[in-house]
């Protein structure tokens, strides 16, 4: 199935995000978790914060597309109107895919997310970064 055949973001193992990125360097690497989050738990070295929930209220941001739009667009991304991909990560993919799925929906192409998110789903032991995730996988990561 094609980027255009789609009806929601396309999930990527943080391996293939990270591949991606590399390959097509123009390419946004968006994290959507809190402020708190990207700050404090830390984030992949290149992404660009926008927060899609965040603290007090935790709604979605009403300004998330225009924030995307405004990066894509600002920074000369787009070219003859074919504009790079987007990756999207969180903290375990789903407000990721969330987040994806209203970029879709507002018309954006080439949307992905990072199906494992930064810290991966909770072990047996109720930890993150043990099982899967950009972490876990030793990809490139900071901390504020």
């Amino acid at each position: 199935m094609s980027d255009q055949d789609r009806n929601g973001p396309v999930p990527l193992s943080p391996v293939d995000a990270s591949r991606m990125l590399t390959e097509e360097p123009q390419s946004l690497l968006i994290d959507v978790r809190s402020s708190m989050e990207f700050l404090m738990i830390g984030h992949p070295v290149g992404a660009v914060h926008v927060a899609w929930l965040d603290e007090p209220d935790w709604t979605p941001n009403p300004r998330f597309v225009l924030q995307l739009r405004e990066l894509m667009l600002g920074g000369s991304r787009c070219v003859d109107g074919d504009c790079p991909a987007v990756v999207l990560i969180c903290r375990s993919g789903r407000r990721s895919q969330e987040a994806g799925q209203v970029l879709v929906d507002a018309g954006l192409a080439r949307v992905f997310y990072v199906a494992d998110g930064f810290e991966g789903p909770l072990d047996a032991h109720h930890r993150r970064s043990t099982v899967a995730g950009w972490r876990f996988e030793g990809l490139p990561w900071e901390q504020c």
